[in-house]
């Protein structure tokens, strides 16, 4: 039998001779009165022998998981831990009584104990709890990986983590919050940058909605999506690619400055960056364009950095980032003239699809018939890499979307001629922001047109039945919707996951997701 296993059933043993003795193991409640954090924080040592004996009056509930347990003859020290930190307890044969005291030897690290008390300075210091009853409240039946810690003359403090397994730790993400501290926090800071987010939004009156994750027709995005059924309609639907078609209706529907946070589902690759169920945070703004959506996205961003680490200076690995507004502005073709020493506009398809067969750029057969589409690849293949610090790259072509406006440097005129000539490309008012390499969101000058708007969805259908994968399909009601009347907007999406990342120094995005995806074992 494993040493795993000859634990497991030394703990069950315990847990049987614990019920013996008429002791639920298990009890439905305990009445906490504070935390280890408190506890120590608000500690004062005692002046005198006088209020050493009104301390001891002071009782104090505290309940957590037994971390480190040093039993002697008649007393023990343990460490538990609860949601805010350790704190030691020390448990005397005299106070809590024989009986007691004898089941608190067939106790284990990860126990969960109850403690009633009062806070007292051992001779080494520490502040800890003097019990004077406890209470079993979870007997443990797995035991925890050990972790040991070393404090170095230097003060630095060494983790021992026996628990260093990447993969377990995401599939057993409750044992890698017990054990890692650090992990724990990540997940703080998380809900903290999400909780800042919408302050700065709410701060600028966008009012928060929700919108539907199941969906007979998806879109908004570029991408594969997951398919379901539901049985008592009988009909296929879709997990949500992005909530965009939706906040457009609202839009229609006279809220004027919407945000959602979702979940979006994706059936797509899983990698550094990549997890096919992640968080987004998408706002729309009536009579706004994508200017506005620069200025607000910058803020968000800033002030999210500010709120958790108090400025917008911070180091990703090795490398600094600004968060400081205002962010660099580039356009699509100036990146590209930048960082290839080429014009872009005057090369014909034929010449682009030349120069990235001679330079080993890679790109796909299937997009090759249009010229905006190229110019989209050979950036996303040559100048990303260079992005470290924010930037908004901004003025994509429009083959690029179906629902983003054309440059308004156009007239009607001139965008007629244009689509005449195949060798003609037409730019919309797009831009995604970049930060260390990454592209960190979506954003554009909403297109409101409703007869261009089918046009463009029209077009989109047809090139999926030419092969291209990741194609918007033709959503009625959302045509309908604009045809009623959406004013000039502007709409954001902000990659939640990849922000939480950057800021929390994560170098995977299944560091700061919960529970990622996995494959089953």
């Amino acid at each position: 039998m494993s040493e795993q296993n000859e634990l497991i059933k030394r703990r069950l043993e315990e847990l049987e001779e614990i019920k013996k003795l008429g002791i639920n193991p298990y009890p439905h409640r305990f009445d906490v009165t504070t935390d280890s954090k408190s506890i120590i924080d608000g500690f004062t040592d005692p002046e005198n022998d006088e209020e050493k004996e009104k301390q001891k009056k002071v009782v104090v509930s505290v309940a957590g998981r037994i971390m480190a347990i040093r039993k002697m003859g008649k007393a023990t020290f343990c460490h538990i831990k609860d949601e805010t930190g350790r704190i030691q307890i020390y448990i005397r044969k005299d106070d809590v009584g024989d009986e007691s005291y004898s089941v608190f030897r067939l106790l284990d690290i990860g126990d969960i104990i109850g403690v009633s008390g009062y806070p007292f300075r051992t001779k080494t210091g520490e502040v800890s709890v003097h019990a004077l009853s406890y209470q079993l409240l979870t007997k443990s039946v797995q035991p925890l990986p050990v972790v040991k810690e070393e404090v170095t003359e230097a003060g630095e403090k060494i983790v021992y983590d026996a628990f260093a397994d990447v993969e377990l730790r995401y599939r057993q993400r409750y044992i890698d919050l017990i054990v890692n501290e650090n992990v724990k926090n990540t997940f703080i800071k998380r809900t903290k940058i999400i909780q800042s987010i919408k302050r700065t939004l709410e701060s600028n009156s966008f009012f928060e909605v929700e919108t539907p994750t199941l969906q007979t027709i998806y879109g908004g995005a570029n991408a594969k999506p997951f398919v379901t059924h539901h049985n008592a309609l009988d009909i296929d639907l879709y997990l949500r690619i992005s909530n965009e078609l939706y906040l457009k209706r609202l839009i229609v529907g006279g809220f004027n400055r919407v945000y959602e946070f979702v979940r979006d589902f994706r059936n797509e690759g899983i990698d550094r960056t990549h997890n096919p169920e992640f968080t987004q945070v998408e706002w729309y703004q009536a009579y706004g364009d994508y200017y506005d959506s620069m200025n607000m996205f910058e803020e968000v961003v800033e002030k999210a950095c500010i709120d958790i680490h108090g400025a917008s200076k911070i180091m990703y690995g090795e490398t600094e980032l600004d968060f400081k507004r205002p962010w660099k502005r580039i356009r699509m073709t100036e990146a590209i003239e930048n960082k290839l020493g080429i014009d872009i506009m005057k090369m014909k398809k034929d010449e682009i699809i030349n120069y990235m067969n001679t330079n080993g750029i890679n790109f796909d057969p299937k997009i090759s018939h249009s010229k905006g589409l190229l110019i989209a690849n050979l950036f996303e293949e040559s100048c990303e890499e260079d992005l470290i610090q924010p930037v908004f790259v901004y003025d994509f072509p429009i083959d690029t979307t179906p629902l983003c406006k054309q440059l308004r440097e156009y007239s009607l005129s001139d965008l007629e001629e244009m689509k005449k000539n195949p060798e003609q490309v037409i730019f919309a008012e797009r831009f995604e922001p970049y930060i260390y390499k990454w592209e960190m969101g979506n954003s554009y000058t909403e297109l409101n047109d409703p007869v261009l708007q089918r046009s463009l969805l029209e077009q989109q259908v047809e090139r999926g039945r030419g092969g291209e994968e990741e194609t918007h399909p033709l959503d009625e009601d959302f045509i309908n919707a604009i045809e009623v009347g959406m004013p000039p907007t502007t709409g954001v999406g902000l990659g939640v996951d990849r922000l939480v990342m950057l800021l929390t120094d994560s170098q995977s995005i299944r560091d700061v997701i919960f529970f990622p995806l996995m494959r089953p074992v």
